[in-house]
């Protein structure tokens, strides 16, 4: 072979070379391109990805700050009860010093009528030995305390309703509520109801009407527990228990999920005894119906 036909296959060569080097840079610019892009793509999916968790995030801050409020609420007012309670139990011992001051003197005490709070939610911290405790407090006729001060032959007694024996009515009265206070609830509501049908018009009649739909509405018989205690707004309405049996309405309407009905029982009870403790367990009990899933 001649030197001038080396030369040129030599230079072929290297043109052939030259040539297939941009093209293979060419081939990996390309491949890093779609890698870059396959990056990209997966960068996207893991910001939205985050992105959501974000948003998830945010709203369940958002549910624990409202659980919040509400638990410091029902806190607020198991505070204010416990208050009225202490209150409540100053003015009796004030009452009764009054009292057995005015006997060892042989005078005659001007009575000291307490304040008698709202009755307490016995539903309040999911237990039904709430209601043991609300019973407790309730001013049973069997108080060792006299019901009235002392008198003299010369004063006039309280008017009897004709027909009406008030020894056996009070002893049928302590009966039901004893069983009330023991938690025998099946019994209490028997018994409570026997004595309503034998004393409609008797003296502790709106009371036990009372106890009747607590008896129920405190073993979750809601539908009978309403049906109680609605009978008492409309039987006794000028009985001191009127308020709780409203904010108990608005309770048994809220365990049945009648939303409506609930919503505007309790707005009720806080325009009619605005600044009172029933007042204040109807807004909590409202603050936790805008949580349920009215659906």
């Amino acid at each position: 072979m001649t030197f001038s036909r080396v030369l040129f296959v030599v230079s072929a060569a290297v043109a052939l070379v030259a040539t297939a080097v941009p093209f293979a840079r060419a081939q990996d610019g390309r491949l890093s391109l779609a890698d870059r892009v396959s990056q990209l793509e997966q960068q996207r999916q893991q910001d939205a990805g985050t992105q959501s968790l974000n948003v998830d995030l945010l709203n369940r801050v958002n549910q624990l700050q409202t659980e919040v409020q509400t638990l410091r609420g029902m806190v607020e007012e198991q505070g204010h009860r416990l208050s009225e309670l202490e209150q409540r139990a100053r003015d009796q011992a004030m009452d009764f010093d009054a009292r057995l001051s005015a006997l060892e003197s042989g005078g005659v005490a001007a009575p000291t009528v307490p304040s008698a709070p709202a009755t307490p939610d016995p539903t309040v911290g999911g237990t039904l030995s709430g209601v043991v405790g609300q019973v407790a407090n309730e001013p049973v006729p069997a108080d060792p305390l006299p019901s009235a001060p002392a008198v003299d032959s010369t004063t006039a007694q309280a008017p009897v309703v004709p027909g009406i024996d008030a020894a056996a009515e009070r002893a049928a009265y302590d009966q039901a509520f004893e069983a009330l206070k023991n938690g025998q609830y099946a019994e209490a509501a028997r018994r409570f109801q026997s004595f309503i049908d034998q004393y409609p018009s008797g003296e502790f009649a709106p009371n036990a009407q009372y106890w009747l739909g607590e008896s129920y509405y405190v073993t979750q018989n809601y539908q009978v527990a309403l049906e109680a205690f609605q009978h008492l707004l409309s039987s006794y309405p000028d009985s001191n228990k009127v308020p709780d049996a409203l904010l108990k309405v608005g309770y048994s309407q809220y365990e049945l999920k009648h939303w409506d009905e609930a919503e505007a029982t309790l707005n009720r009870v806080i325009q009619q005894y605005p600044d009172s403790t029933v007042a204040r367990l109807a807004q909590g009990r409202l603050r936790a119906l805008r949580l349920e899933n009215r659906q």
